[in-house]
């Protein structure tokens, strides 16, 4: 089992999903807000996922995009709040 983490944008929305043996296993959707940040509306892991990390990998995803891009991100959905919240080193993203 090696997870692929791929991105998907379109002109408004996207989403970073984690695949495994061709099945989508794991999605964080967001929207863009203007050009300067997008907000992470929705997190989702497949139940027999649940335990493997792949919900901090589709943040690290998240802030790696962020970065390279040079926007803010806004977490709406409670899991990546919760992450931001625990995770202050990231404040600057936010």
């Amino acid at each position: 089992m090696t997870p692929t983490i791929t991105t998907n944008i379109d002109t408004r929305r996207g989403a970073f999903e984690i695949v495994v043996e061709k099945k989508v296993v794991a999605k964080m959707t967001f929207v863009f807000a203007g050009t300067t940040k997008f907000i992470i509306d929705h997190t989702e892991v497949n139940p027999e996922y649940n335990g493997k990390g792949f919900g901090k990998l589709l943040i690290e995803k998240a802030i790696a995009f962020a970065k390279e891009k040079n926007i803010k991100i806004v977490p709406l959905c409670p899991f990546a709040k919760a992450y931001f919240d625990k995770h202050p080193e990231f404040n600057s993203i936010l």
